[in-house]
């Protein structure tokens, strides 16, 4: 099992927290086993993961903050966790934001992803 941590971004060193509904990270795990953790704001940018994590307690994501994809490989996963970071960090600027670059032969099964993901 493949463990990666997203802290790009100027956010607290804190220990890293995923369980309870109020804990500051958030796990996703792909297809394949791979396992990301990101902060919970950073996952909320996509709207299907902010519905299973606020959704009154209808999903058990809510309660363990473990989100596994069956559908989207690790590769995709990863870049998908890319792409919230970057969202997260540009939605609100005023300045040139730096283009998000997507390798072409990835492009059909992030564009899957995102869809499903909403984001």
């Amino acid at each position: 099992m493949n463990i990666k941590m997203f802290r790009e971004f100027a956010f607290d060193e804190g220990p890293v927290v995923c369980l309870g509904p109020d804990a500051p990270y958030v796990k996703l795990v792909s297809s394949d086993n791979h396992e990301f953790v990101i902060r919970r704001e950073v996952a909320m940018v996509a709207g299907t993961i902010r519905a299973m994590l606020s959704g009154p307690g209808q999903f058990a994501e809510n309660e363990t903050n473990i989100v596994r994809f069956r559908e989207i490989p690790s590769h995709v996963l990863q870049k998908i966790c890319h792409y919230l970071q970057y969202n997260y960090r540009f939605s609100n600027c005023t300045s040139d934001i730096p283009e998000f670059v997507v390798e072409p032969e990835y492009a059909l099964e992030l564009l899957m992803a995102a869809n499903f993901l909403d984001c």
